[in-house]
C-alpha cells in the first residue's frame, strides 16, 4: 500500500495552524460567528456545485469517509476504509463494502442506516434529477444493504480507485426519509429539505434565509457527547471579500471568514490590527477562464449555450483558443491579486505533485503577444479599422463573465488589456456570487448556464485522486435543460478520445500509470483549449486569534472538523 499512500497524500503548505488546547464541554463556547461573503443559496450540494454550498452543507450532512488536512483518507461514519488487504474491496475490484459505525443517528434521533446510503445514490443518479455531483457516482452499478450497518457498492467494471461515491464533502449522505419525495425532476422544488437537511454532523439547521443568514445549533444526537464546543453558529452571507476579512482580522466582529480573495497589500494592513490570522493551504483549486464551445449568442433564445446552438463561431478555432492563452501574463495576475496564496499555472490539475504536468509550461506559462498575433494572422483573423480582428464576418469580441469580487474584476481588466494587444475585445460583466454560483435553473446568470462567451471562477476536487474530477469533462456531463443545467462540464468540451482515456483511467490499477493518464487528460484540456488555467490558488481564510482546533484543509471542506473548533480560554 506504499504507492497508494503516495497518491493519497497531497502536498499541503499550511501557515499558522491553530493549537491543540483541551476541548471545552458541549455548547459552552457560545456562538461561532462566520462570514461567507458569497452567500449560500441552498444547503443541498447535489443541487449546486458551488464551494460555498458544499462547505456550508458539510456542517450538517456528512460522507462515509473524507480527506484530512494532509490529504489522507479517513473513516468518518464508518469503522474503517475498505481495502483489498482488509477484505473491504473485492480482489476482482468489482465491489467494495462499507461498515457503518454502530449507533450513528440523524439529528432527528432516527438511526442512520445503509438504506440512507442507497437512497443517496438513487437520488443523484435519477433521470432528470440534474445532480451537480453526478461524476462522484460514475461507474457505480448498484448499491445494496447487506444489513442495516453494511453497504455494498458494485461497479460496472473493475475500479482500482473506488473512493468516490460517499467520500468527501461533495458526496455526503442525505436522509432517505426526508428526501423520499424529492427524486428526479422534483428535486429543486423540495425547498424545506434543500434549505434544512437533516444530518449527522455536529450541528443542525435552526433557520435558513437563502442568500442571507443560516443559524445552526448543536446537534443533541451527535455521536460524540462532548462535542461541539460551540452551542450555535451564525453564518452570515453577502458583502464582499474585503469586508469579510476585515470583520475578522481588523475589527474582530467575527470568528471566521471563508475565502479571503483580497489583494495582498490590503490583507497586510488588516493583519496589523492583531485581531486575527490568515491560514493558507494549497490543494487543487485553480482559477480558470472557461471558453464556451457552444454558441452563446442571445438571439438564439432557449438554444443559447446548448448543443442545438451549434459550435461557437470563433472559439471553435483552435488558433483562437491558443492565442487567448498566449496573450495572458499569469505572473502579473498572481502578483496583483494573490501574492503568497497564488502560483501561475497552465494546468487544471495542479496537485498533488505526482499528477502535476509540466508539458505545456514551455509555451503557456510566459506571455507571448508576438506569438499570439502570428497565430491569429496565419489563421486568417485580420484586424479591422477598430483594431479588432475578424474573419468571415465574425469578430473576436467576447462577453467575459465572472462573480463580483475586487480581485476578479481586477483580473478581468488585466486580461481585457492583454487581449486588446492581439486584437481581441472583451465586454466585462459580473454577477453576485450568490447568483453566479447558486445553481438556480431559472436564473440566466449562473456559471452552469454559461450565457457568455468566456467566464472565470475557481473550482477544485475532494481528495488527491483525480479520476472523478477528470470525469467532469465527459461529453455526457455537459449542462443543459435536460439535466437542469447541473452538469459539471461547464465549457461544453466534448472529445470521444478524452472520454475513452477517462474510462482507461478508471480501469488502471498501477499508480504510476494512473498518474501518467491523469497528466495526459490534463494536457488534452490545456492543449485543446477547454479552458485557460490561470492561477493555482491556495485556500486562504481568516480566523480570530481566539479560535482553536483549526486544521486548514484543501482536500475536503474547510469546516471538515468544525466539531473540534473551540474558543481559547
Amino acid at each position: 500500500m506504499k504507492k497508494l499512500k503516495r497518491l493519497l497524500v497531497g502536498t499541503v503548505a499550511v501557515l499558522a495552524l491553530g493549537g491543540t488546547a483541551a476541548h471545552a464541554e458541549r455548547g459552552t463556547d457560545g456562538d461561532l460567528k462566520a462570514l461567507f461573503w458569497q452567500a449560500v443559496s441552498t444547503l443541498n450540494p447535489y443541487l449546486s456545485a458551488g464551494t460555498k454550498e458544499v462547505y456550508a452543507s458539510s456542517i450538517v450532512i456528512e460522507p462515509l469517509a473524507r480527506y484530512d488536512e494532509k490529504g489522507e483518507l479517513v473513516p468518518w461514519l464508518v469503522t474503517e476504509i475498505p481495502t483489498v488487504e482488509n477484505g473491504g474491496v473485492a480482489k476482482d475490484l468489482l465491489s467494495m463494502t462499507w461498515k457503518i459505525k454502530p449507533g450513528v443517528k440523524w439529528s432527528d434521533g432516527t438511526a442512520f442506516t445503509a438504506e440512507d446510503v442507497i437512497f443517496t445514490w438513487k437520488y443523484c443518479t435519477a433521470p432528470d434529477g440534474g445532480c451537480a455531483q453526478a461524476a462522484q457516482y460514475e461507474g457505480v452499478k448498484n448499491v445494496e444493504a447487506i444489513d442495516p450497518n453494511t453497504v455494498k457498492i458494485t461497479f460496472t467494471e473493475p475500479k482500482p480507485y473506488p473512493y468516490s461515491a460517499f467520500v468527501g464533502a461533495q458526496s455526503p449522505v442525505i436522509q432517505a426519509k426526508q428526501f423520499k419525495d424529492c427524486v428526479g425532476a422534483k428535486a429543486p422544488g423540495c425547498t424545506a429539505a434543500n434549505f434544512g437537511p437533516i444530518g449527522t454532523g455536529a450541528f443542525m439547521v435552526a433557520d435558513f434565509k437563502p442568500n442571507d443568514v443560516i443559524t445552526f445549533k448543536a446537534n443533541p444526537n451527535y455521536r460524540d457527547p462532548a462535542k461541539p464546543a460551540f452551542a450555535s453558529i451564525t453564518l452570515k452571507g453577502g458583502g464582499d471579500a474585503a469586508s469579510a476579512a476585515r470583520a475578522v482580522l481588523e475589527t474582530g466582529e467575527y470568528d471566521y471568514a471563508w475565502n479571503a480573495q483580497v489583494e495582498p497589500e490590503v490583507l497586510q494592513t488588516m493583519l496589523a490590527a492583531g485581531k486575527g490570522r490568515l491560514e493558507i493551504s494549497f490543494g487543487t483549486q485553480v482559477e480558470r477562464i472557461n471558453l464556451n464551445h457552444f454558441n452563446a449568442d442571445p438571439s438564439l433564445g432557449a438554444k443559447r449555450s446548448t448543443k442545438e446552438a451549434g459550435p461557437h463561431p470563433s472559439l471553435k478555432d483552435p488558433a483562437v483558443r491558443r492565442a487567448l492563452s498566449l496573450a495572458i501574463d499569469r505572473d502579473i495576475i498572481v502578483e496583483a491579486g494573490y501574492g503568497q496564496s497564488g502560483r501561475a499555472t497552465c494546468n487544471i490539475l495542479p496537485a498533488p505533485e505526482v499528477v502535476a504536468s509540466t508539458k505545456n509550461d514551455s509555451w503557456c506559462l510566459k506571455q507571448d503577444i508576438e506569438g499570439a498575433n502570428k497565430l491569429l494572422e496565419d489563421a486568417g483573423w485580420k484586424k479591422g479599422s477598430d483594431g479588432i480582428r475578424a474573419k468571415d464576418g465574425v469578430r473576436l469580441s467576447y462577453l467575459y463573465s465572472t462573480s463580483t469580487n475586487s480581485v476578479r474584476q481586477a483580473t478581468q481588466e488585466l486580461v481585457k488589456a492583454m487581449w486588446a494587444e492581439i486584437g481581441v475585445d472583451a465586454e466585462l460583466r459580473n454577477a453576485s456570487a450568490s447568483v453566479f454560483f447558486g445553481g438556480d435553473p431559472a436564473s440566466p446568470d449562473t456559471f452552469q448556464k454559461f450565457y457568455a462567451d468566456v467566464e472565470m471562477y475557481t473550482n477544485n476536487f475532494d481528495g488527491t485522486d483525480p479520476e472523478k474530477y477528470m470525469a467532469e469533462w465527459l461529453c455526457d456531463k455537459i449542462p443543459g435543460p435536460a439535466n437542469g443545467w447541473q452538469g459539471q462540464n461547464i465549457p461544453r468540451y466534448c472529445n470521444p478520445d478524452y472520454d475513452k482515456l477517462v474510462s482507461e483511467l478508471s480501469r488502471t490499477a498501477d499508480l504510476d500509470k494512473r498518474a501518467a493518464i491523469a497528466k495526459q487528460l490534463n494536457d488534452m484540456l490545456t492543449e485543446e483549449g477547454a479552458h485557460i488555467a490561470l492561477v493555482h490558488r491556495g485556500d486562504q481564510s481568516s480566523f480570530a486569534l481566539t479560535l482553536d482546533g483549526i486544521k486548514m484543509n484543501s482536500w475536503d471542506s474547510q469546516v471538515w472538523n468544525i466539531a473540534d473548533w473551540s474558543r481559547k480560554k
